[in-house]
């Protein structure tokens, strides 16, 4: 593990709210904790908490504690979620150790998450009812995170927590937000109830697949809240948008989920870069008009759709692990979890100490990105 962050000076007042948003990802999650560390250790705790599947779940653990709670919270549940002993020692047969821990992850589950729906074997066509039509039950993780999340501090608010996931029959997004709804363990799995193998979640009498099927990347949130506030976004993606031509068929499934789960993040910044220079050209439009004409109603509602806040998104996207493939969100290795925990909390570390969004940025700017990759810190864009 690096060495820890020093406290650092952190003008809250300055950047105003600050969010953590999560993708899913499965074992990539670990990345995520890391993350979270490294800000926690700087004494800056988030205002609001977004995540999809294995994000949201590490959301819910980080809105569900206490301030002092949430890191050994964090701590105990991916200990938990790592391999056993059996899968352990297939992991280290030379040659073909990875594939057979994974193989016997897909065989065996996981015990803290997910376990073999027998069931599920008797035949694609057997009729087994909606909230039970999956390869493994998820009884376990709603065990686990009943465990070690507290409901009241789920609803607190403080922070916020929103998680998303996709209605089943209507095919819309759901983002489910404390601030606007009771929230609880079932509203985190049915974020990740990634279909065909874990069944869905009933919530309100609606079912609920994953949120990663329509978007993997829940930034989204942030950008569409009412009221707008200036806000200081950590958007922690852990599935690259870019990457080398695959010459294999193992390279090209992995670069397949690659594209699939990253969720079109580049197009979402492009369009959210448009839309904040738009809002705040409205508002210098509008102050150009006389004291009469900014009373009238009509002006007044054109008007409204401008606004002078400003979003800095600090991308923070995580490094691939040599030799990895596919299979790399089953990966529940110690070492893999170890690796992807210590280079979120490496990368966060290293974007804290640059603080980029304290530089001088161009003024008709509402949206500032500012790029974090492959162990260091890009042009601002």
């Amino acid at each position: 593990m690096p060495a820890k962050v020093s406290q650092m000076e952190f003008d809250k007042a300055r950047v105003g709210q600050v969010a953590l948003v999560f993708q899913g990802g499965g074992a990539l999650g670990a990345y995520q904790a890391g993350v979270y560390q490294a800000l926690h250790e700087a004494g800056i705790e988030p205002d609001w908490v977004i995540g999809t599947s294995i994000g949201a779940i590490n959301a819910s653990l980080i809105a569900g504690n206490a301030p002092q709670d949430r890191l050994p919270r964090l701590r105990e549940f991916w200990r938990r979620m790592k391999h056993g002993a059996l899968t352990q020692m297939a992991a280290s047969l030379p040659g073909f150790g990875a594939l057979a821990a994974n193989g016997l992850t897909v065989a065996t589950g996981l015990p803290a998450f997910f376990q073999p729906n027998p069931w599920a074997f008797l035949g694609p066509n057997v009729t087994l009812g909606s909230e039970l039509a999956g390869y493994y039950s998820t009884s376990p993780l709603e065990k686990t995170l009943r465990e070690l999340t507290d409901p009241a501090l789920l609803n607190a608010c403080a922070p916020r927590l929103t998680v998303g996931a996709a209605n089943v029959q209507t095919g819309e997004m759901r983002y489910f937000d404390s601030r606007e709804t009771p929230l609880g363990v079932r509203h985190v799995m049915a974020s990740g109830a990634l279909p065909p193998a874990f069944p869905a979640v009933r919530i309100d009498g609606e079912l609920y697949w994953d949120g990663g099927i329509l978007s993997n990347t829940p930034v989204e949130a942030v950008f569409d809240d009412n009221p707008r506030r200036s806000s200081l976004v950590f958007a922690v993606h852990v599935w690259s948008p870019s990457g080398p031509e695959p010459d294999s068929i193992v390279k090209v499934l992995s670069r397949q989920k690659d594209l699939q789960y990253a969720s079109r993040a580049a197009s979402h910044i492009a369009r959210q870069k448009q839309i904040h220079r738009l809002r705040r050209i409205i508002a210098a439009l509008a102050q150009e008009l006389p004291e009469d004409a900014r009373q009238r109603g009509d002006l007044k509602a054109l008007a409204a759709y401008g606004c002078l806040t400003t979003m800095h998104v600090v991308r923070l996207l995580a490094p691939p692990l040599q030799g990895e493939d596919h299979s790399k969100d089953i990966d529940f290795s110690p070492e893999g979890i170890r690796t992807r925990w210590d280079a979120g909390y490496s990368d966060t570390v290293r974007v804290l100490a640059q603080a980029p969004w304290t530089r001088q940025c161009d003024p008709t700017e509402g949206f500032i990105l500012h790029e974090a990759a492959a162990g260091q810190m890009l042009e601002d864009a």
